[in-house]
């Protein structure tokens, strides 16, 4: 195939969503590909750190409200699944698809229960037990902190 012909493909790809493109014409064979596919990390949630550890200085116009429901959330009967990373909260795979986890259904350990995705990487996030999800502290789509509380979850 002529360069003419491949960078005339480039320029017309150029300001499109098309991501991909194969052609072929007998033994000529071309494949282009702009932009990266995704990557997706599989992870399990990890523990909170210890209170101790923890120093956070809010701003004084900070409301109080946000404060109290990672505090309400510990309070609580349960084992409580946070965030490993900062990142964007997801309850479903896709915007189309179902949420990996209703409030109400019961999961088993290492069950996936959503994705927070940090630094473009979907990281799964697994039940650290079997048992009832009884709360959901995050709705799709917002931003979470590291540690924050997405899921509270009663042992069975």
């Amino acid at each position: 195939m002529e360069v003419d012909k491949i960078k005339a493909i480039i320029e017309a790809l150029e300001g499109t969503e098309v991501t991909k493109f194969e052609y072929r014409n007998g033994e000529e064979k071309l494949k282009i590909r702009r932009g990266h596919e995704p990557v997706y990390a599989h992870v399990a949630a990890a523990p909170p750190p210890p209170p101790a550890a923890v120093a956070v200085a809010a701003p004084a116009t900070a409301p109080a409200a946000p404060a109290a429901a990672p505090a309400a959330a510990q309070a609580a009967p349960g084992v409580v699944v946070t965030s490993p990373f900062v990142g964007t909260f997801y309850r479903a795979p896709s915007p189309d698809a179902p949420m990996f986890v209703e409030v109400g259904q019961t999961v088993r350990k290492g069950q996936v229960l959503c994705i927070v995705e940090a630094m473009k990487l979907m990281n799964e996030i697994e039940a650290e037990v079997g048992g009832k999800v009884v709360e959901a502290f995050v709705q799709n789509g917002q931003p979470v902190e590291f540690g924050e509380p997405l899921f509270r979850i009663e042992p069975a």
